[in-house]
């Protein structure tokens, strides 16, 4: 039933945006993928040798297809080319059989050489996607105009895979690494000795241009950090009910800051987190520990050159 949901609203909302252009060039890191698969002879490589040959790719469980660009970086980064019939962002639903999703051609060796490693990107990629549309159909189905966003405890290596993908599933990405926002946490502050201390010093390395997040536990900590010139205040760890509650006392005195809430929610409770005066929920539930979607790629036998 939730598919048959996931289908509809994807359908309305006329598919996904183009997330690709956002990326830099990849090669770098298709390289040291490749490398650490191929790390001296590829002994089953030697076998197929170097004849032109076609590929179909399928999907053959329910997902939203993301990691497209990654998949076409390993292909083109072994000479192969990739036509897709399918869009990133693509609700897929074999219904138990199996969705044409692209073809790829070229030599037989190069093909099998980034079969596996494109096909473990797009299953990830696809997974988290699937799950941050979940989250962001549960946003929808409440009718909260909030935002929906994942974490940065992402795989050390694939960050730039788990964040695109979040952003082709409609969540937000959230800060990329500890040079895109200032965020801080309690160890940042019990490090320095309190919350205005943290701020200002914070304040004096990064400027005006960067945003400053405090992650704070009671209404009394957030009131120091607004104070202090936070311009974001995560309130971390609350249960729902106490998170409504504080969320409305520090809204009713400033307005214009930005309140996020986070620790704990899940696609089970995240509901029960939405208030009118939270502006973002951010969950890792979004990327860690999902399913992801399955994918095969298989020599097309009758293909003739």
């Amino acid at each position: 039933f939730f598919f048959l949901q996931l289908r509809l609203a994807m359908a309305a909302a006329g598919g996904a945006e183009t997330f690709g252009q956002l990326l830099p060039p990849l090669g770098e890191m298709v390289r040291g993928w490749l490398a650490e698969d191929v790390p001296s002879f590829d002994y089953g490589g030697a076998v197929v040798g170097d004849k032109p040959e076609s590929m179909s790719l399928f999907c053959k469980s329910p997902g939203v297809l993301a990691g497209c660009p990654f998949f076409d970086a390993v292909m083109d980064e072994l000479g192969c080319t990739v036509t897709w019939r399918e869009k990133e962002g693509s609700f897929l639903d074999p219904e138990g059989g199996r969705i044409l999703v692209a073809t790829v051609t070229g030599s037989a060796r190069k093909l099998l050489m980034g079969e596996r490693t494109g096909l473990n990107v797009l299953a990830r990629a696809s997974g988290i996607a699937t799950q941050a549309r979940r989250l962001v159909s549960i946003k929808e189905k409440e009718g909260w105009t909030g935002v929906v966003a994942g974490t940065r405890k992402i795989t050390p290596g694939f960050r730039l895979v788990e964040k695109h993908a979040m952003l082709v599933g409609g969540a937000d990405a959230h800060r990329m690494d500890l040079s895109s926002m200032v965020m801080l946490k309690d160890n940042h502050i019990w490090s320095h000795g309190s919350i205005t201390k943290a701020v200002v010093a914070a304040r004096k390395v990064c400027g005006f241009s960067m945003k400053i997040e405090v992650e704070t536990s009671s209404v009394e900590e957030a009131r120091e950090a607004i104070a202090a010139g936070a311009d974001v205040v995560m309130l971390d760890n609350f249960e729902p009910g106490a998170l409504h509650e504080a969320a409305a006392t520090i809204k009713k005195e400033a307005s214009h800051i930005v309140l996020e809430g986070s620790g704990g929610i899940t696609e089970a409770t995240i509901a029960s987190y939405m208030s009118p005066h939270i502006d973002v929920l951010s969950t890792s539930s979004i990327h860690q520990g999902v399913p992801h979607v399955d994918f095969s790629l298989k020599v097309n036998r009758d293909a003739k050159y």
